[in-house]
């Protein structure tokens, strides 16, 4: 048992489940089958789908025990993911790996735990991503710090890391194509948070940093193959290039702006070779982009240009279905309704919700970090602002687990709301990060759909 990941010894009453879990060491027998299967506890759908490039190769429906199995003929080694709506994880599979899976998805990621042919790398892969996570929700207020201590709090975080890396490289002994991934996840963490940090820290603190940085500050950039396309999917390359591209815009830190968002483009265009890299990248850049700058014109313009440079025209459908669902969150339309309850259960009409200006923010458990800092954010704005009302919205799926942690925190100066269907109010409020907050006026009308609390002029919105 480790303090970031919780290491759960279990035995699936299944004869093929427990033979697969208890003669991991051997060979496999038939040749190159690959065997999937497990159980999930308090299950959100009947189905747990396997992705390849985020694309959906198999459905697998869950048992009346919640238990499935699935054999596969020639499945290609690689990195996969798993999705049991709406959570997902990266799972490797090599050639025979038969693999198990147990988690509870009131707490998916903690409890996800792997058992079988391939086990090892894969606990490996999910204990790396928790400290990965939790070193994020530690160092939520890192970047406000001189570059000195934000230097030396990240360095020895990564030589923590990189000891944890080399210590399971040698007891298990994995392949060099998935070290890939595992060297991947190790270091692009690391140099996120390097990418991050200019512009973090100018955003929070309106100071700029990038002139006091070394010259050899951006040399790691030196040592990575931006075209691999084994790593186009691959959740902290995505994150580390999204965090780089935000950092080309270093000098005026004003990321969300038309004229950087094209920079972007452009960038992207020539950076990457690999067509399926690039499409994805310039996807990414598209789909932040509409998020942030709600000026339907500027987004006509920076979408002429997506689509002069995209070639994916499936990503093209769903980034058009964005800026429709954005349009209906422009300044001075009502706010589109959406499932909410309250504490006690009680089903809460967003038309009604709002009787004079408020602040709407959302937070997740999964990220605890955010969610005291917002909150306590909104009591020093609530004692600086009084005629402002404030709504937390929770969007996790347990509305049980929600009220656990009401009764925990006792929250105070908030109106705290459930949302009832996450699908929903992420279609029609484009609630994509937990990082965002919207200003709405009485009545329900917008005033601004995309703001955040912790944007260091996010006062003046209510002065």
């Amino acid at each position: 048992m480790t303090a970031y990941f919780k290491k759960i010894l279990y035995l699936l009453p299944i004869t093929s489940i427990t033979l697969l879990c208890s003669c991991k060491q051997g060979t496999n027998e038939e040749g190159h089958n690959a065997y999937f299967g497990g159980e999930i506890i308090n299950p959100n759908s009947k189905y747990v789908y396997l992705c390849k490039d985020n694309e959906v190769i198999d459905t697998i429906v869950l048992d009346d025990k919640n238990r499935f199995l699935k054999k596969y003929d020639s499945l290609v080694p690689g990195m996969y993911t798993f999705k049991h709506e709406p959570e997902y994880q990266q799972i490797y599979f090599e050639k025979n790996d038969s693999l198990m899976i147990r988690l509870n998805t009131n707490e998916f990621d903690n409890s996800l735990t792997f058992c079988g042919r391939g086990d090892e790398k894969n606990n490996f892969l999910m204990e790396l991503f928790l400290k990965n996570e939790a070193d994020k929700n530690a160092t939520f207020d890192l970047y406000d710090k001189d570059f000195k201590t934000f230097s030396k709090v990240i360095e020895k975080n990564y030589n923590s890391s990189k000891a944890f890396y080399l210590r399971r490289e040698t007891e298990v002994g994995w392949s060099e194509d998935f070290d890939l991934y595992a060297k991947t996840m190790l270091d692009m963490h690391y140099f996120t948070k390097k990418e991050m940090y200019p512009f973090v820290h100018e955003r929070r603190t309106n100071k700029k940093v990038c002139k006091y940085l070394p010259n050899s500050y951006y040399d790691f950039r030196k040592k990575i193959d931006f075209n691999n396309e084994k790593l186009t999917t691959f959740s902290p390359f995505v994150r580390y290039l999204t965090s780089m591209l935000n950092n080309v815009t270093c000098k005026d830190n004003n990321e969300k702006s038309l004229e950087n968002n094209i920079k972007k483009l452009h960038v992207a265009d020539s950076l990457f070779t690999n067509v399926k890299i690039k499409n994805s990248v310039l996807n990414n850049i598209a789909f932040m982009y509409l998020l942030e700058d709600q000026n339907m014109m500027s987004n006509k313009t920076f979408l002429d240009k997506y689509f002069q440079l995209s070639t994916d025209k499936e990503k093209q459908k769903e980034i058009k279905k964005i800026e429709e669902s954005i349009q209906h969150l422009a300044p001075n339309k009502l706010l589109p309704n959406i499932d909410l309850i309250d504490a006690n259960g009680k089903t809460v009409a967003v038309n009604k919700l709002f009787t004079k200006n408020t602040v709407v923010f959302f937070w997740t458990s999964e990220a605890k970090s955010h969610l005291e800092l917002a909150h306590q954010r909104v009591t020093e704005l609530k004692s600086k602002y009084p005629n402002w009302d404030f709504v937390s919205i929770n969007i996790d799926d347990s509305d049980k687990q929600w009220k656990n942690l009401l009764t925990k925190y006792n929250f105070k100066n908030t109106t705290e709301l459930h949302a009832a269907n996450f699908q929903d109010i992420k279609d029609k409020w484009v609630i994509t990060k937990i990082h965002r907050a919207m200003l709405i006026g009485s009545g329900g009308k917008i005033n601004n759909g995309f703001v955040s609390l912790f944007n260091a002029n996010f006062e003046n919105y209510l002065k």
